[in-house]
């Protein structure tokens, strides 16, 4: 046997943050040494950051990446590294994993496909490397190989494929499997979405049963650069086992995690598998090195993972730990003290909070007390029973036509998080300004002739109170509209839709509603349940805008919940006309007529277009499935169109 130890280390990364970047790498480097591991995999653009956006074009950006890696080099002294930053090469800029053993550079391997849907727009920065074919570079005074290139490392031979490189159909581990390549590493930086983890663990294992390799994915942790969360989750594979699972939404810098691996166990599997007459050929663009591995003795390596990270994990746990993951590095990373959220006592502000308690909780349990404080720059005389208190500023704003049940379910619900409450009365503001309007246009204000004037300036008039909340507190103000509001504009622009992030803005209004049951009636073993949720779970969503009088409803102002995030997802993810939609509407919800479905899916395309503006100015929010509306990065439709004029048409006209 020809047992060598490996690992996957995961970063928590923030793009241009050099110092920070280069200590979580050496971080992780030490670790890996010390636990006599002879190749590490870390993130994709480790040094510089993924999401570094169009500061790739800086000149400036690439030499600091460039002082960075040679910064890092001594600390590579008897291990193999792959280190990841953006390289120029004939003038075009690549994606590339710097492969460095016993503190030297021996080559760059250079992503050959790129990331350019949802998320990512990788090609209007980088250019995709051609296949099979490997240049000669100069850095820093040297010529190193680039390319299609693998390594012969001391006789064990390493080769890339570079996160979206696995992805794809042509993925370039059949052609390192003809290189007889015994070790593939894929630094990625892969982003969070509910069931991702899942397809990554299936193409790790298939690729190093495929390939009759040993697969190492390593990738991003945390909230980098502001939308996306990076769950971390690094996996090891050999021959369709699974050596090692890391773990997922870890609140700490960095991770490593090790497998102990036989490398003549998968050239034996490559060869049983008809390779052998291949294995015999030359092998293009492989670069040794002498590298010697230290003795290793076999041994099993339990994941010994939470349940929740498993196969059949909750998606409602999940998406609590990416939420106040995400939350967390949002708060450090911009020097914010804490959060301030108008807290109405209904679903949305209720699940913004509840996500707030929750990363104080989940943080101190992984972190400890003094390392969170430390973390996330705050008060080292902090208490951990105090903390919610200290991060957490909850604020409802009554007029006349709110209600004493939200009042209520807003209070109880504060009080049951350890959250600092006030209670502002803002009736007399909405007041004034009816008043002065009044003055100005010479008649009164009826809720017959001015119905959503009178809605929208008692939401406006919540704003400038919070706002002073958050600026006294030196704190961020999270708005609290969620994905099926931003789908229709059924929201208040700076009202309900004030802040600096908008944490719930990816996630749909049904969702959001069974989470909130699921937290108080089962909730997370290390957080457990929040039963003043029941005052919040037990109302109808409503607005609370027009007096009590005409008992409002969200529902009853647009359509039921589930039908419109299933108008959504048809129209938006799958690109259907509006008649398609209602055509498959109709088998879904037979429960409602043919004339209601009508109605709402006209008002969906209706409103859909009319408030493309609104979601133009939504604050920042976070990617938590592939359902995203977000117009900066995920889901683009122009601001003024023909709002679908002769398509609804068509759905009339149907019979």
């Amino acid at each position: 046997m020809k047992l060598i130890k490996v690992a996957a280390g995961v970063l928590n990364q923030t793009p241009m943050d050099w110092d920070n970047n280069k200590n979580n790498i050496i971080g992780a480097i030490r670790q890996a040494k010390a636990d006599n591991v002879s190749i590490l995999c870390l993130p994709e653009m480790c040094i510089c950051g993924y999401g570094c956006e169009d500061a790739f074009y800086s000149a400036g950006l690439r030499r600091m990446a460039r002082t960075v890696l040679y910064e890092i080099l001594p600390e590579t002294k008897g291990i193999a590294v792959s280190l990841g930053l953006p390289v120029l090469h004939r003038n075009n800029l690549f994606n590339a994993a710097c492969m460095v053993v016993d503190g030297e550079i021996i080559g760059f391997t250079a992503k050959q496909f790129l990331a350019r849907d949802g998320l990512h727009y990788e090609p209007r920065w980088f250019n995709a490397w051609p296949q099979a074919i490997s240049d000669t570079i100069c850095y820093d005074n040297k010529e190193y190989p680039i390319g299609d290139i693998s390594y012969d490392i001391g006789g064990v031979r390493v080769g890339f494929e570079i996160c979206q490189d696995a992805w794809a159909a042509n993925r370039p581990g059949s052609k390192l499997n003809s290189k007889a390549v015994d070790i593939i590493m894929n630094p990625s930086a892969s982003h969070f979405a509910f069931g991702k983890y899942e397809i990554r663990k299936r193409f790790v294992l298939e690729g190093s049963r495929a390939f009759g390799v040993t697969y190492i994915y390593s990738n991003l942790l945390g909230n980098e650069a502001g939308r996306a969360i990076y769950d971390g989750g690094a996996l090891i594979a050999a021959a369709g086992n699974l050596a090692a699972a890391g773990p997922r939404l870890s609140f700490k810098d960095y991770i490593v995690t090790s497998a102990i691996i036989d490398i003549d166990a998968t050239r034996m599997l490559q060869t049983r598998s008809g390779n052998a007459e291949i294995e015999l050929a030359p092998i293009e663009n492989c670069f040794n090195c002498k590298f010697d591995y230290p003795d290793q003795t076999p041994q099993s390596h339990p994941t010994n993972l939470p349940s929740w990270q498993n196969s059949q994990y909750l998606k409602e746990e999940e998406f609590a730990r990416a939420i106040a993951l995400a939350l967390f590095d949002y708060l450090r990373k911009s020097h914010s003290q804490g959060f301030v959220v108008s807290l109405s006592g209904g679903a949305d502000s209720s699940a913004v909070s509840c996500l707030c308690a929750i990363l104080a909780k989940l943080g101190c349990n992984e972190l400890g007390l003094a390392n969170f404080l430390a973390k996330a720059h705050l008060a080292e005389d902090i208490t951990e029973a105090d903390l919610v208190a200290r991060i957490l500023t909850c604020t409802y704003q009554g007029t006349r036509n709110s209600s004493e049940t939200t009042s209520n379910a807003a209070k109880t619900l504060a009080k049951a998080l350890s959250a600092t409450f006030m209670n502002f009365d803002v009736d007399d503001l909405v007041q004034g300004y009816i008043s002065m309007v009044e003055t100005g246009i010479g008649r009164k204000l009826t809720w017959a002739t001015d119905d959503l004037t009178l809605q929208n300036i008692q939401a406006r008039v919540r704003a400038p109170g919070i706002w002073m909340i958050a600026n006294i507190n030196n704190a961020l103000l999270l708005a609290t509209s969620n994905r099926s509001e931003a789908a229709v504009g059924y929201a208040t622009m700076d009202g309900d839709t004030a802040g600096g992030l908008s944490p719930i803005a990816g996630i749909d209004k049904a969702f959001l509603r069974r989470w909130l049951v699921w937290l108080q009636t089962k909730g997370m073993a290390d957080f457990g349940t929040i039963e003043a949720l029941e005052l919040v779970n037990d109302q109808q969503p409503t607005a609370e805008l027009r007096p009590a009088e005409n008992k409002q409803t969200d529902e009853a102002d647009l359509m039921p919940y589930d039908l419109l995030d299933a108008i959504e997802r048809l129209a938006i993810l799958e690109k259907m006309t509006p008649l398609e939609v209602y055509q498959n509407v109709q088998t879904e919800f037979s429960q409602y007529s043919s004339e209601d479905l009508k109605v709402w899916v006209k008002r969906f395309f209706t409103l859909w277009c009319r408030n493309q503006w609104k979601r133009e100015r939504y604050a920042p929010s976070f990617h938590v499935d592939d359902k995203n509306l977000d117009p900066k990065t995920w889901c683009r439709f122009p601001i003024l169109s023909g709002g679908f004029g002769r398509e609804l048409l068509s759905i009339e006209l149907d019979r």
